[in-house]
């Protein structure tokens, strides 16, 4: 569906926004403002990564924003975002995407008469900041988790699929990382042809704020990762160490029982009266040897 959200006049831009675009209307909006074919092609391609092109009197951005109805489970950047395809020129913008967004209408409403954004150039730079802005909710609600798991990690509580949770979340931390790292060459290209406009040194601060807050995020996840495998590692060695000293005790006693289940007739303290009590008197001597050795040690 073509809305002409803002409307040509002296001195001003034209605004045309396309939500589920048909080839047939892409293709008149192209000959109309002379996009490129590829530009064009590469709009109607739902998984395509973010990227900006100049053009001789244009640019084009591809540029990807959090999809709040995704799945719980979505761990792909093509299922976790959407894509948002802006072509921008001297006095017009075109925006493309594929379902209604908030984005395009919560910019126009607060921009398209706002004095300090005149340009297609400004509004193109509050699209971007409100995209980046889509991720601040999934990223507070990471942090949230990882605070939550690691104090369950440390007070020892069982979590049921716990390795699996903290997979999840690392797998959207990385993705969401590896998204931001290929979208700043935009931001970059952006603020380099234009480094005295105010919109876009506020798009550069918005994308190095959730830049940051992405790299404390994803170094977390790989930290709390870690001390969970080094506490099941503890806790495994001390199981282990749990069994040793167990079996310890039992090692002597065992080869002393064996000797005398062989029932030989050549054993002569087997007919003895003592035999046997002092038999499990020396068993018993051993164990309570072996307990204060132990104990000595520091290892009970």
């Amino acid at each position: 569906m073509l809305t002409v959200i803002k409307a040509e006049s002296e001195h001003s831009y034209k605004w045309i926004d396309i939500s589920g675009p048909s080839l047939e209307e892409l293709n008149e909006v192209a000959e109309k403002y002379h996009l490129h074919p590829t530009a064009v092609k590469d709009c109607l391609e739902p998984e395509h990564l973010p990227k900006i092109e100049q053009m001789d009197d244009a640019s084009f951005i591809i540029f990807r924003f959090y999809d709040k109805h995704c799945d719980k489970s979505s761990d792909t950047i093509q299922k976790l975002t959407r894509k948002l395809a802006i072509f921008y020129g001297k006095n017009y913008l075109i925006t493309i995407h594929r379902s209604e967004t908030d984005i395009i209408s919560q910019t126009a409403e607060k921009y398209v008469n706002n004095p300090y954004a005149k340009t297609p150039f400004d509004i193109v730079c509050k699209l971007l900041k409100q995209s980046i802005e889509t991720y601040e909710a999934p990223l507070n609600k990471i942090d949230s988790e990882i605070d939550y798991y690691e104090s369950r990690i440390f007070l020892k509580n069982r979590i049921p699929d716990l390795l699996k949770n903290l997979y999840e979340i690392k797998r959207k931390a990385y993705i969401t990382k590896r998204l931001f790292s290929v979208s700043k060459n935009i931001v970059d290209q952006m603020e380099s042809s234009n480094r005295k406009n105010a919109q876009v040194q506020d798009l550069k601060d918005t994308f190095t704020k959730y830049e940051i807050l992405i790299d404390e995020i994803h170094d977390s996840i790989h930290s709390l990762l870690n001390i969970y495998i080094s506490l099941s590692s503890q806790k495994t060695n001390e199981v282990m160490r749990f069994l040793t000293v167990f079996s310890a005790f039992f090692l002597p006693l065992t080869f002393i029982v064996g000797i005398y289940g062989m029932n030989f007739d050549g054993m002569p303290e087997l007919h003895w009266m003592w035999g046997y009590p002092s038999v499990l008197g020396l068993m018993l001597s051993i164990t309570i040897f072996i307990w204060i050795w132990f104990k000595r040690k520091g290892w009970m």
